[in-house]
């Protein structure tokens, strides 16, 4: 096994602050807009960037451009490693470019597909319009950082990539905190924030790039077969790593069509959803992806896909029973201040339920799809990620009238649920991967403890009007005494039953 521990946890400890501030910064907008016009808005706004920073940035740009840019490092020279890494942020920056200045154009096209039950509300649609002209440039900032942070991960350097989301979030602490007070529209101040953070979190990685060789020019040079490889890799890509982005896009455009402040609801449950998604997901995918491209045609690439699959049920299976059970008490403590009602908190514990059960397939497809990717074999998670988007469309219309963001959510969770299996089954069928010994015994430990810790924060997590009176000071108190108390006993459960993947832990 060659996937370092170590790595892992240095990836999830950046990404854990990372988080935090990201819910520092909800409490503030929480604080400020409640789940009112100006908080669907800008959650609307920000949501159109962020889906297509999944088709050009992140998660699909590296399922295409690690591999091949792995394949350069062990089997090129340094000089055509270097060529290559410019050309392909040449042709990267010029798409940009041309999409980011479409999306400011036609932002109220963009808007009106995304959510077309604003267009009821004059004022609602022309802010988030607004608002979506100031955001969509993140998205050319972004893409360069995962550029960047998919440079980084390949040569080893796992910590700034990691790390760099933070400053997203400071940037949109600060413009709430000290600029949105002095506008007559606070929301305009927390736009402009985003695009500070994303202007930080570029020049963040560029000393990191220069110290190991890749701070280019982009260049527009044809003929290099990496580029053109990565490009035929990425089309694909970007259809199966966005399936997850365009069915909350599906979300949101049924959110602003069934009820009012659903689109709202919606996002504050996913920020706590987002929290174990991107410690341990993120953490996981990132470490894994490089680490599999190197083992592609070895005996140990089934054996780290087993590793991170068992990883995936050992720390997802928990996390949903917490989210579940601590649902009220979190967003209680979190975000029960200021324009945030009771009510509010109510309707967003629905959507809270329907998305933790999604935790569970989510984590594990960020796992499986790699195993595809470090193949350079992008078509199969393109297909399954649209039989995905095709099920919760499906689901969506079935749920979302009559159970609003429950509806939408439960779709979100059973569509994840289908491109895990399916993911999976073709593993299984094409007998790339088969699932080491031990596999029964593991999964009688972790469910029988997972179910001891779900009984015991039902009995001590208290009734809802107690969080609800309580001070802040006291509400932080109880929700991290039983976190902690939760995840000391899971632990201790497995250590009393001889859990093999804990004593590795130890060593390691």
């Amino acid at each position: 096994m060659s996937v370092s521990l170590r790595n892992v946890a240095k990836v999830a400890s950046n990404t854990f602050l990372s988080r935090l501030l990201g819910f520092a910064r909800d409490v503030i907008l929480a604080h400020l807009f409640g789940a009112g016009m100006a908080a669907d808005a800008f959650f609307v706004a920000q949501r159109l960037p962020n889906l297509f920073r999944r088709l050009f940035g992140e998660g699909a740009f590296s399922q295409a451009f690690v591999p091949v840019l792995g394949e350069y490092v062990q089997q090129r020279s340094p000089q055509e490693t270097r060529e290559f890494v410019a050309d392909i942020s040449g042709w990267l920056l010029l798409t940009l470019l041309i999409v980011t200045a479409a999306g400011v154009l036609g932002a109220g096209l963009l808007v009106y597909l995304l959510a077309p039950g604003f267009a009821a509300d004059p004022a609602k649609y022309q802010l988030t319009v607004l608002l979506t002209r100031i955001v969509f440039p993140y998205l050319l900032l972004v893409s360069l950082v995962a550029l960047s942070g998919g440079i980084l991960n390949t040569y080893g350097h796992f910590q700034v990539p990691a790390f760099t989301p933070v400053f997203l979030n400071l940037g949109i602490i600060a413009a709430a905190l000290f600029w949105a007070p002095h506008l007559a529209q606070p929301v305009i101040a927390v736009a402009w924030g985003m695009i500070f953070g994303g202007i930080a979190q570029l020049l963040f990685q560029i000393p990191a790039l220069y110290r190991i060789g890749h701070l280019h020019w982009p260049r527009l040079r044809r003929g290099d077969p990496g580029v053109g490889r990565t490009l035929r890799l990425l089309g694909p890509a970007a259809l199966g790593a966005s399936a997850a982005q365009i069915n909350l896009f599906i979300n949101t455009v049924l959110a602003s069509l069934v009820g009012a402040n659903v689109v709202s609801y919606l996002y504050y449950s996913d920020r706590l959803v987002e929290f174990p998604l991107g410690v341990f997901g993120v953490a996981l995918g990132t470490v894994v992806l490089p680490t599999l491209s190197r083992q592609s045609k070895t005996a140990e690439f089934p054996r780290t896909l087993d590793w991170a699959l068992r990883w995936t049920w050992l720390i997802a299976l928990p996390a949903t029973i917490g989210l579940l059970v601590l649902g009220k008490p979190l967003l209680i403590t979190l975000f029960r201040y200021g324009a945030y009602s009771a009510q509010d908190m109510e309707q967003s514990y629905l959507s809270l339920f329907g998305y933790g059960l999604g935790i569970l397939p989510i984590i594990a497809a960020r796992v499986l799809a790699p195993a595809f990717y470090a193949r350079q074999n992008t078509q199969t998670p393109m297909r399954f990620g649209i039989i995905s988007v095709a099920v919760n469309i499906l689901i969506s219309l079935l749920l979302a009238w009559p159970l609003h963001q429950l509806g939408l959510s439960l779709a979100t969770s059973i569509a994840a649920l289908a491109n895990a299996l399916l993911l999976a089954r073709r593993l299984w069928r094409e007998e790339i991967y088969r699932p080491a010994p031990g596999w029964r015994i593991f999964l009688v430990k972790t469910t029988c403890s997972a179910m001891a810790l779900a009984i015991g924060l039902v009995l001590l997590r208290g009734a809802t009007s107690d969080w609800l009176h309580w001070s802040a000071g006291a509400r932080v108190a109880h929700l991290l005494l039983l976190i902690g108390g939760s995840v000391g006993f899971y632990l201790f459960l497995l250590w009393a039953l001889r859990l093999p993947e804990l004593r590795q832990l130890r060593r390691r």
